[in-house]
C-alpha cells in the first residue's frame, strides 16, 4: 500500500522569510522520519508528510490525509 500520512499542517500564507513546514520537516527527519513538505491546493496549506508503509509511525498527531492530490 502507497499511503500517506500528514503529520502537520501549515498556511501558506506565513510571515515573510518564515518556514515553518520545511522546519518541521527537518527536525523529523532529524528523528529518522522520511518527512517531506508538500502543497494541498484544496486547502491552501502546506503539509509534512510521511510516504509508505511506515507512514503510520508518528507521536499521535498524524491523520491520514484524505485531501492530498498530486
Amino acid at each position: 500500500m502507497n499511503g500517506r500520512t500528514v503529520l502537520e499542517r501549515f498556511p501558506a500564507g506565513g510571515p515573510r522569510g518564515s518556514w515553518p513546514a520545511e522546519e518541521f520537516a527537518h527536525a523529523r527527519r532529524l528523528e529518522g522520519l522520511p518527512a517531506e513538505v508538500v502543497m494541498d491546493l484544496a486547502t491552501d496549506m502546506f503539509l509534512v508528510i510521511v510516504r509508505g508503509e511506515g507512514a503510520g509511525v508518528t507521536a499521535g498527531r498524524a491523520a491520514p490525509c484524505a485531501t492530498l492530490r498530486q
